[in-house]
């Protein structure tokens, strides 16, 4: 069986090498693109912090009516009333996001430090945990500072939640695009090799 699935993933990997090789031009357009956005998010992160809330405020509102639509049908399903619920949750976030935009930009962002803050502290005991092994203080000195990190940025709320998501947001798409171009440019490459 393992062999089976081990032969797949070889098949898949080799079709996906062919088409980064076939298609490595528009592979590297579309790494320029996500890190020319991502570089404008970093140099506009209050208005791109803004545009991401506003995008999931639609999308939200998209998400809930499109769920709607399919209950229309469903009415005598049992687990209607919980999808209906869903629904109206869906659709009233996203409507108070649009309309709270600020709002919303704090309340995200002090989730994401919630989440800095905890994988901080994951880190720190996994460390403690793996004390032993060679590079743990590496683990160790990333997870404290995660946590300073968080603290720093909550001390400084709410003129954190301006700039975060979209720091954020930048610093993903330049990775995300670094590592497209990276990809097409190896592949290309090593054609050309």
């Amino acid at each position: 069986m393992s062999m089976s699935v081990e032969a797949a993933a070889q098949v898949y990997r080799e079709a996906t090498r062919a088409a980064v090789k076939r298609h490595w031009v528009l592979y590297m357009i579309e790494a320029a693109i996500l890190i020319v956005a991502g570089l404008a998010a970093i140099i506009f992160p209050v208005f791109s912090s803004a545009f991401f809330v506003l995008m999931l405020g639609w999308l939200l509102i998209i998400s809930g009516v499109s769920q709607a639509i399919g209950l229309v049908s469903a009415r005598s399903a049992p687990n209607f009333w919980l999808q209906l619920v869903s629904v109206v949750l869906a659709v009233l976030v996203g409507v108070l996001l649009l309309r709270h935009v600020g709002q919303g930009m704090l309340i995200i962002s002090l989730l994401l430090l919630v989440y800095f803050m905890i994988e901080g502290v994951s880190k720190i005991v996994f460390a403690l945990t793996i004390r032993p092994l060679k590079n743990w203080f590496w683990v160790l000195a990333s997870g404290v500072l995660s946590v300073l990190l968080s603290v720093l940025l909550w001390a400084s709320m709410p003129i954190t939640a301006l700039w975060l998501i979209g720091l954020l947001l930048g610093v993903n798409l330049i990775s995300v695009g670094a590592a497209l171009g990276y990809m097409a440019m190896s592949q290309r490459r090593s054609e050309t090799a």
